[in-house]
C-alpha cells in the first residue's frame, strides 16, 4: 500500500482490508454467541458505519434487523461541537434488542446525544459496536460493549471514513501523515 492523498492532506497505510474483515468477523461471532437465541434490531450510524454495517451483517447468523440513522458532528479534520439528525430513527425499539453499530467513537459526543433518544423507547437491551474507538480522546461518558481496534488520536479516512466528504471508497483504513 503506498500513501494517499484526500484535498490537500497525504494518509499513510494504517489497517489493512485482511485485518479489518478479520475484527469485523471477530465481533459478528461474539454477538452471534451472546445474542444467541434472541432477535437484534442493528442500528447503523452514517455514513461512516455503512461500509462497516455491510460487511458485518454478512456475518450473523441470529435473526435480526438492520436501520439507518444519519447523524453528525464532523467538518474536515475536527469536531464540530454539534450534533445533527439528518434521517431519523423509524423503528419501534420498545422491549427489543438494540445493537448500534458505530464507525468510530472518539469524543463520544455523537453517541451521548443519541444513546438517550434510544433509552427513552425502552429497548430490552442495548449495545454498542464501534469498529474504531479513540479512547484518548473520549470526553462524554459511552458504554462501549464491542470494540474492533482502539487507535491513538490521529485523523483516520478509508473504509467508510471520510475528510470533507472523500476518501470513503478505500478498502483499506489511512492515518494522517503529520
Amino acid at each position: 500500500m503506498e500513501t494517499i492523498q484526500v484535498h490537500d492532506k497525504v494518509f499513510k497505510p494504517y489497517i489493512t482490508e485482511n485485518q479489518i474483515q478479520q475484527r469485523i468477523k471477530e465481533l459478528a461471532e461474539n454477538i452471534n454467541r451472546d445474542y444467541a437465541e434472541q432477535t437484534v434490531i442493528f442500528i447503523a450510524i452514517l455514513n461512516g458505519s455503512f461500509m462497516f454495517a455491510s460487511d458485518f451483517f454478512k456475518h450473523l447468523t441470529i435473526k435480526s434487523e438492520i436501520s439507518f440513522i444519519k447523524l453528525a458532528s464532523y467538518k474536515g479534520l475536527k469536531s464540530s461541537g454539534t450534533v445533527t439528525t439528518a434521517i431519523g430513527l423509524d423503528v419501534d425499539l420498545h422491549n427489543k434488542h438494540v445493537v448500534v453499530l458505530e464507525d468510530i467513537i472518539d469524543t463520544g459526543k455523537t453517541l451521548h446525544h443519541f444513546i438517550p433518544q434510544l433509552e427513552h423507547q425502552h429497548p430490552a437491551s442495548l449495545k454498542i459496536v464501534t469498529l474504531l474507538h479513540k479512547a484518548e480522546m473520549t470526553q462524554y461518558p459511552v458504554q462501549i460493549d464491542y470494540t474492533g481496534f482502539v487507535i491513538p488520536n490521529k485523523f483516520v479516512v478509508g473504509y467508510g471514513l471520510d475528510y470533507d466528504g472523500q476518501g470513503r471508497n478505500y478498502r483499506d483504513i489511512y492515518q494522517l501523515v503529520e
